[in-house]
């Protein structure tokens, strides 16, 4: 038996086993990059609906509080340059612009970076308003840098002359990008291994009790047991298993990953959770293999025959101007041959100890707590357990007239629970701000709130606020039997510059 032979196969054998499992689509990546460009589009538009409360030093988180609350993200944002709306406005607008150009594929590279970085500094500005989608959107950037998002489906895949689009891509950064998807999940199911109700079966039926959280189908959906008691199952299953993603192959891994895309609309179409679904989704747009994007291929080929796309194509291929890669000199081509996968291996690594850290099986690196915490559970989606206590905030505000206000609903005052609670957050950025504000710890932040309810009235009524009390009134969750509310007291404070004060 001839052993180099030997070696030589089971090298050639493993090479195509690895190729299969991480190497991505061209036009997987051409997806995932529309997909991220109109995510960033909808999440900048949905964010500026409230600019002012949550961006500016009129708001909840002026910038002074920031730097002393959060000092590692303050360094990070240039959002935090200043803190006039105005100036919010001309970063949303670039970021914007920068969406737009990663949408079409103009200058795609540029595009992602110019994204990313404006993403980080959006999210450094205000973190308390962050959630689980928004950390792997940006690990989604991250990776896209140093993978061809823009080879297919482009601006510039037209633009660029000469040389046919690659059918796969396989390197360090696909692999990298995959194992990080499987990460999210995997880590979040060790976590809910901790707790007692996912493996009590009910943990699903507690996420449904939370009016906060249930919208449009959720109320429904919440009055069958059974049915929620096999999505729990289904779902720690999944999570458990999501290594199965990248081992399996073909149209195995397309059932699983259907799997995992349609529980994620699913909780789209039944809890408010923002765009932690929609990214999440398009995530799991790497992992689709060539037969998906073959089939649609030909499905779509009538419509694009009835609509003469292939015709209006060419002749906007026609119309761009042809742009060349600039001749880059040898020395630098070999550079970057050895340190781009450098620094993915490095990125990698860190990402590896980081979701360590999360689990406490590694110290987290000096310095590194300044900016964030890895153990902090709102980016765990329900682990180790839900949320046992539902509840909604009352705000009365004594007004200079002598009456009371409630100043967060700008109605009467009403203690009794509203007809649905997710109602009473105007969105979800302000239920994930809303829920970290009566937790403990959160003190320093109440007083700002409050001012920014009395600026808010005061500059809408004639009648000002003199002062505000915030309330939260909670309701322990039990999924048998009356849940009582407690009125729970977060402080008292008067309101800067009313007339009578």
């Amino acid at each position: 038996m001839n052993v180099r032979a030997v070696v030589a196969n089971l090298r050639v054998r493993g090479r195509g086993v690895l190729k299969r499992r991480f190497g991505i689509d061209t036009r997987a990546l051409a997806a995932l990059r529309v997909s991220l460009g109109l995510l960033l589009l909808v999440d900048l538009f949905v964010r500026s609906r409230n600019l002012v409360a949550f961006y500016t030093d009129a708001g909840v988180l002026p910038r002074a509080v920031l730097r002393e609350q959060f000092p590692g993200f303050a360094r990070f944002s240039l959002h935090a340059i200043s803190g006039a709306a105005w100036t919010q406005a001309v970063l949303f607008l670039l970021a914007g612009v920068a969406a737009v150009a990663l949408l079409v594929g103009y200058r795609t590279r540029l595009a992602t970076v110019a994204s990313l970085a404006l993403l980080v500094s959006l999210h450094a500005r205000n973190p308390v308003v962050l959630n689980a989608g928004d950390s792997v959107l940006r690990r989604l950037l991250l990776w896209g840098l140093f993978l061809p998002l823009g080879e297919r489906w482009s601006v510039d895949a037209l633009r660029t002359a000469g040389g046919e689009a690659r059918r796969r891509v396989v390197s360090l950064a696909s692999a990298a990008l995959l194992v990080q998807v499987v990460l999210v999940y995997f880590v979040n199911g060790l976590l809910k291994l901790r707790g007692d109700r996912w493996l009590a079966g009910d943990a699903v039926r507690v996420v449904f009790s939370l009016d906060q959280l249930t919208v449009l189908l959720g109320d429904v959906v919440a009055r069958y047991p059974l049915v929620l008691e096999l999505f729990d199952r289904v779902w720690l299953a999944a999570v458990l298993g999501s290594v199965l993603l990248v081992v399996l192959t073909g149209r195995a891994r397309v059932a699983f990953a259907a799997l995992f895309a349609a529980m994620h609309l699913g909780m789209a179409a039944t809890m408010r959770l923002g765009i932690f679904p929609f990214v999440s989704v398009a995530s799991l747009l790497p992992f689709l293999p060539g037969l998906v994007w073959d089939g649609a291929t030909r499905r779509l080929a009538p419509v694009t025959r009835r609509l003469d796309a292939d015709r209006v194509w060419n002749r906007l291929e026609r119309t761009l101007p042809e742009r060349s890669a600039p001749a880059v000199p040898p020395a630098v081509r070999r550079w970057r041959r050895r340190l781009v996968p450098a620094v993915v291996t490095c990125l990698l690594a860190l990402v590896l100890v980081w979701n360590a850290a999360s689990l406490g099986y590694a110290a987290v690196p000096d310095g590194v707590e300044s900016v964030a915490d890895p153990t902090e559970r709102r980016w765990d989606m329900f682990a180790p357990e839900p949320r046992s206590t539902d509840g909604w905030y009352v705000v009365p505000g004594r007004v200079e007239s002598g009456g009371r206000m409630d100043a967060f609903q700008r109605s009467p005052v009403r203690w009794e629970r509203p007809p649905d609670v997710a109602d009473a957050y105007p969105s979800h950025r302000w239920l994930v701000y809303l829920l970290d504000l009566q937790r403990p710890g959160s003190e320093t932040l109440r007083p700002h709130f409050a001012d920014y309810l009395c600026r808010r009235w005061n500059g809408a009524h004639e009648d000002d606020l003199t002062a505000v009390t915030v309330y939260y009134v909670e309701q322990p969750t039990r999924l048998d039997g009356p849940e009582p509310t407690n009125r729970v007291e977060l402080g008292q404070y008067s309101c800067p510059g009313a007339k009578g004060t």
